[in-house]
């Protein structure tokens, strides 16, 4: 038994050995993949991790069509009896949970900023953020523990294939599967992180979220160095309130930013259970 080389750390453009005359589905899989790839390296800001996890639906739209095909759904559910279907199908069953657990604490955090924006406009008070604070740090244990779920499942994000036993075809699509759960963790990851606060770009250390809020100019002509997320502008804004309209406009800038990361979430987890009911009809079939 050989372990499949595709699972790595960076994802970047190492293409499996399609067949030659592979479905058209799949040179359509490796051009989606190499535009990831390529959008890692820019995912510093909440639009832009955004724009990578709809990159994502691409991916599913292309497996989830795969796995429609007669010929693929033959195919895969001769292999092991099932072993590598139910490998793949336990894969995305936590994929699908992640990403929920991932959408429940972007719904929640929007629900707060409406609150904490109600706060504000009632009682034109800028120091009573308790709620918001409270909330807040209970959103991170969550994301911290998700975090931890996730570097779980890399760990097991292996697929072993007896490859001189194996028709192209079939490696390819497997390969396929485990390439989009490698993205899909390294995207929802990143995602997570960004909400932390840990951007992946190096920072200057010794600098509070205050000091990063009122150098915000300085910050900017150094933005190589140091990325400033929303979650911390608020964060920054809440801790130490210059004005009223400054913490409305950083909580309505995130509340906006919050619901375009909705969707996205929302319209990824319609494609994982399509993906998971496919695999499911391969293993019962």
């Amino acid at each position: 038994m050989s372990s499949s080389p595709l699972r790595s750390k960076s994802y970047h453009a190492r293409s499996v050995s399609f067949p030659s005359r592979s479905h058209p589905i799949i040179p359509h899989f490796s051009e989606h993949l190499c535009r990831l790839s390529a959008s890692e390296a820019t995912s510093s800001s909440l639009p832009s991790i955004s724009n990578r996890l709809s990159g994502l639906e691409n991916l599913y739209d292309c497996v989830n069509d795969l796995l429609l095909l007669p010929q693929t759904q033959q195919r895969l559910a001769r292999e092991s009896n099932g072993k590598w279907v139910g490998e793949a199908l336990d894969g995305y069953l936590r994929l699908l949970d992640a990403c929920a657990a991932t959408k429940d604490i972007f719904s929640q955090t929007k629900e707060n900023v409406k609150e904490q924006l109600s706060v504000l406009r009632r009682k034109r008070d800028a120091s009573d953020f308790g709620g918001y604070l409270a909330s807040r740090k209970k959103a991170k244990k969550v994301i911290q523990k998700l975090l931890k779920d996730l570097k779980s499942i890399e760990s097991k994000d292996t697929l072993n294939v007896p490859a001189l036993d194996k028709d192209q075809e079939t490696v390819a699509t497997f390969s396929m599967l485990k390439e989009v759960e490698a993205v899909t963790v390294s995207a929802l990851k990143s995602l997570l992180r960004y909400t932390l606060g840990m951007n992946v770009q190096s920072r200057r250390s010794g600098w509070s979220l205050v000091s990063k809020l009122i150098h915000h100019k300085r910050a900017t002509c150094q933005a190589k160095e140091t990325v400033i997320s929303e979650f911390e502008k608020v964060d920054a804004a809440v801790h130490a309130p210059i004005c009223i309209e400054t913490v409305q406009n950083q909580l309505g800038e995130l509340e906006l930013s919050i619901e375009v990361v909705e969707d996205v979430l929302e319209r990824l987890l319609r494609r994982f259970i399509r993906t998971r009911v496919s695999l499911l009809n391969i293993l019962n079939n």
